[in-house]
């Protein structure tokens, strides 16, 4: 299957709040305390027109046969001014998706390459990522492409009145 990676545009913004949508459900059926079901479209189409028109910010489409199968984004930072960080400029991926139908097709892999190739021209030196510890597919796709784990975040719900 070939696939083509480009830069979003606005005309995809349907396909991407599918994608969304399927991803989300992912997160709320394993977080329902964090994540619930929007009342509209799974992303505001000013919030995606923003991604788009961000230059520190990389928004890519995997499309197969004119069909748009996938979507990462990227965006670049930039290490705090606090003497203790090593000034450093590194990407950040905020979401990779890839519709089930179409995984284990080396889309994901092509993206997360493309992101790799952006983000170097962006000068940045690392690229960082987020993966939920219930999401064991993405920990084994990222392992399987050099990520490393940096830090773990924890996280202890609260019941009313309890220390």
């Amino acid at each position: 299957m070939a696939i083509e990676i480009r830069a979003a545009t606005l005309e995809d913004y349907d396909d991407l709040c599918a994608l969304c949508a399927q991803v989300d459900a992912l997160h709320r059926d394993n977080l329902p305390r964090r994540y619930q079901k929007p009342r509209g479209p799974a992303r505001e189409k000013d919030d995606v027109l923003g991604l788009i028109a961000d230059k520190e910010v990389g928004l890519f489409v995997a499309e197969a046969a004119g069909v748009v199968v996938g979507f990462v984004n990227v965006s670049v930072c930039e290490s705090p001014p606090i003497p203790i960080f090593v000034p450093r400029r590194y990407a950040v991926v905020a979401n990779l998706v890839v519709d089930p139908r179409f995984q284990r097709a080396g889309i994901g892999r092509a993206l997360m390459d493309h992101v790799h190739r952006w983000a170097a021209v962006q000068g940045a030196s690392e690229v960082e990522l987020t993966v939920y510890s219930f999401n064991e597919t993405a920990l084994t796709f990222y392992e399987g492409l050099g990520y490393t784990h940096v830090s773990s975040r924890m996280c202890r719900p609260l019941e009313p009145g309890s220390p």
